[in-house]
């Protein structure tokens, strides 16, 4: 039997241990996890933060004690700090007890994920200053809003993270202020949609705070956080949280000689192989190919994690899998606004060297005599000549994000916006008009192709 060793116990080291023991050829498997938990969804960490989900366990797909139940040998706490890949073995630390030892592997998956963006500020790990990536972090949160009653917080950065840790804030009462260095919020939408966005923190009552640049963290004579310096002067801030965004965490495999590629994700191939032998990564740490632009990407999302580790789970047990890439699907929410994004952006068609032309049209969510219909802008970007879809946005009220769906399948199939018009979507009253506003903006953007 051949042994078949994980380095991380999340979306896509689990997917692909628990693929692995369905396969023909079975492996060993074990997986060293350095945290507690595995197969956790940190998407839902800002969630359990504003109480919506009321104990951090329900966040918890399986747990180890679960895994082991099902023949794999998950050892938490656990760190792999070391890569030998001629002697195709890994250094293991018992975080316990700080001892080492080798261990073997015929197969070896590097699925370290990704690590916060955390700059060298002055105070930045001063106590109150938060990051969001661990059920642990989220748990220090919620103990230190408990336990110090803040009246402020401060977000630092306005992406997917900032916006759902703001509105976890303002669900528990804060006054709540997000910082960001661009000029909009979302910089995965173009600045027209994420203008929208910016509408709806305002509406929901959070204080943005654009093109300001933070210089560090001002900490009181108690030595917690008692503001963020900017450019612009002091935020005051009972407590912050850091929403920068992440980096793959390829350290340790780029320390080991296994190719690093410039996304800053360990380099792949369709099969999730990466170009040594008997290695191969998954989820955030790895790069894989953009669909639309054919050029590397590394894109952090638990939805491409577990398709990866299935994919490398297959493969290691006898199977033929592979990874057809990302068109980048995210959908996120601010209070009652819902934002959809797939594909490219119109910025990010042309920076791709793509003759792109898009169009953005207002609709609603239900026929416009039913009640509650809500509001939405749909906009589509597709090639100028033929008409390709390459990418689409939706920025609106209740109904509105998962419609991106539907473009992305669009996108993911190269279809055009003519084409895509003639598509045999459901109507009803109570849940869209009978032209949907997709199928509306695929057609306004049709009119400029040719």
């Amino acid at each position: 039997m051949t042994r078949f060793v994980v380095i991380g116990g999340d979306a896509a080291g689990m997917s692909a241990a628990a693929q692995s023991t369905r396969g023909a050829t079975a492996p060993d498997v074990v997986v060293f996890e350095r945290g507690v938990h595995t197969s956790y969804a940190a998407c839902g960490l800002p969630y359990y933060v504003g109480g919506l989900v009321p104990d951090a366990d329900q966040l918890v797909a399986r747990s180890p004690e679960e895994h082991r139940a099902r023949g794999i040998d998950v050892r938490i706490r656990h760190e792999v700090v070391g890569i030998d890949t001629d002697a195709r073995s890994v250094v293991v630390r018992d975080l316990a007890d700080g001892r080492e030892r080798t261990e073997p592997y015929d197969h070896l998956l590097v699925a370290t994920g990704a690590v916060p963006l955390r700059p060298p500020w002055p105070g930045v790990d001063a106590p109150g200053v938060f990051g969001l990536h661990s059920i642990p972090e989220a748990t220090a949160i919620l103990d230190a809003v408990r336990a110090r009653d803040p009246r402020r917080a401060a977000v630092v950065g306005a992406g997917y993270i900032g916006l759902e840790i703001a509105e976890a804030f303002e669900r528990l009462g804060l006054d709540v202020t997000v910082v960001e260095r661009l000029d909009q919020p979302m910089t995965t939408l173009d600045p027209d949609m994420a203008a929208r966005v910016a509408t709806g923190m305002s509406d929901l009552g959070v204080d943005l705070r654009l093109g300001t640049t933070v210089d560090g963290m001002v900490v009181g004579d108690d030595g917690w956080v008692r503001a963020v310096a900017t450019d612009a002067g002091e935020v005051p801030a009972d407590i912050v949280v850091l929403g920068l965004g992440v980096r793959p965490n390829a350290a340790l495999a780029e320390a080991a000689g296994i190719p690093v590629g410039p996304t800053g994700g360990i380099v792949t191939d369709a099969r999730m192989a990466t170009p040594v032998e008997g290695v191969w990564a998954a989820g955030d740490c790895a790069q894989s190919l953009h669909r639309v632009t054919g050029a590397p990407a590394a894109i952090a999302l638990g939805t491409h994690a577990n398709k990866q580790g299935r994919v490398v789970g297959t493969n290691v047990s006898g199977g033929h899998a592979r990874f057809p890439g990302y068109i980048g699907t995210a959908v996120t929410k601010v209070g009652p606004v819902e934002v959809g994004r797939t594909g490219l952006t119109e910025r990010e068609a042309a920076a791709a060297g793509f003759d792109a032309v898009a169009a953005t049209i207002e609709g609603a969510s239900r026929s416009h005599y039913y009640p509650d219909a809500a509001p939405m802008a749909v906009k589509v970007v597709a090639e100028r000549r033929g008409g390709r879809m390459l990418g689409a946005q939706i920025v609106g009220g209740a109904d509105a994000a998962k419609r991106i769906d539907a473009l992305a399948v669009g996108v993911w199939n190269e279809m055009s916006v003519d084409a895509f018009t003639q598509l045999d979507l459901g109507y009803a009253p109570p849940f869209a008009p009978v032209w949907d506003p997709i199928l509306i903006a695929a057609r306004t953007t049709a009119r400029h192709t040719g």
